[in-house]
């Protein structure tokens, strides 16, 4: 019976064990702090610092994002995992449309000839608008912001690290052959750690400008960035300027269903009625504090005569009705 057996290069499965043993040697040699390691330029450091505050904040950013547009966090789990799967999020309804729907079935069922179950109907109709104005600002902004930013985390922020990861990897390399060379005792042991230093060295060299590149490029990305905050707030403001004037407009309506005040006829004068202002009980409470302070005798026989009249009247009604 013939096997095939996939065929193993057994000198790289070698060379890469050992190379993997010297790694870890050197990283465990550099955190005991008994050997030196290569150190980058200060001008990589700054664009290797830049990169992870630019990728710790943009993460923050677009989590933010997505908690204000979706506050419950179940939702936005499930939206995510339709993402990956590549389906379409399922449609459901805000609060405020739950909260349109129940004002609307209320106004009907209490009645829409009554001014409440009017009056609850419009509201409801607005809230409709208010809710379909929301679920449009979501999905702009998750085009026009979230979308791309977390674009650029999983596509170049992951290039980045797995270069500088690669890059490290040749750092230590480098380092190990340093030690190599330093440790050499014979001369054929020290021209072939010479030589494995020189391709160290290229390879190094080489990864590290690779990466230069791609830091350096986080600068036009951050320009980019900056174009899509603009969209953003664009997006907010059309939305907030849908959402008052749907508002003004139902204010507007809400005030044209309401009913005249009543009107009071006293003493041959048309009153409006309703709950007195506060500054008819202020100045009743002034004529009654001056009555009290300083009594008009004219002004009393007047009120007396006036509730004779009323006694009077109030008496012969209760007779005839008798």
């Amino acid at each position: 019976m013939n096997i095939n057996l996939p065929n193993f290069n057994v000198k790289n499965l070698v060379k890469e064990a050992g190379s993997t043993i010297s790694r870890v040697v050197q990283l465990t040699e550099e955190k005991l702090g008994t050997t030196e390691r290569t150190e980058y330029d200060l001008h990589f450091q700054n664009l290797a610092e830049r990169a992870d505050v630019t990728k710790t904040w943009t993460e923050k950013i677009v989590r933010d994002t997505e908690s204000v547009l979706i506050p419950n966090p179940q939702n936005r789990v499930e939206d995510f995992i339709f993402e990956k799967i590549e389906k379409s999020k399922p449609k459901r309804l805000s609060n405020l449309e739950h909260l349109a729907l129940d004002m609307i079935e209320a106004g009907g069922d209490f009645g829409q000839d009554l001014p409440y179950g009017q009056a609850l109907i419009k509201v409801g109709q607005a809230e409709q608008k208010l809710g379909q104005c929301e679920h449009d600002f979501i999905a702009t902004s998750g085009i026009c912001f979230t979308q791309p930013l977390r674009k650029f985390l999983d596509g170049e922020m992951k290039t980045i690290s797995k270069e500088r990861g690669i890059l490290e990897t040749k750092r230590l390399d480098l380092d190990a052959c340093k030690n190599r060379v330093k440790k050499a005792r014979s001369m054929l042991g020290q021209q072939s750690a010479e030589r494995d230093l020189r391709v160290a060295q290229a390879e190094f060299d080489r990864q590290s400008e690779i990466t230069k590149l791609l830091l350096d490029g986080i600068s036009t990305s951050q320009a980019s960035h900056l174009r899509h905050l603009h969209a953003f707030v664009q997006a907010q403001v059309r939305y907030y300027k849908q959402c008052g004037d749907t508002m003004e407009q139902l204010q507007r309506e809400l005030a044209k269903m309401q009913h005249p005040k009543p009107r009071l006829r006293i003493n041959s004068e048309d009153v409006d009625g309703g709950p007195p202002s506060s500054v008819s009980m202020h100045s009743c409470d002034s004529d009654s504090v001056a009555l009290d302070s300083d009594p008009d005798p004219d002004q009393n026989s007047s009120i007396s005569n006036l509730l004779d009249d009323i006694r009077i009247e109030f008496d012969a009604s209760a007779i005839s009705t008798v």
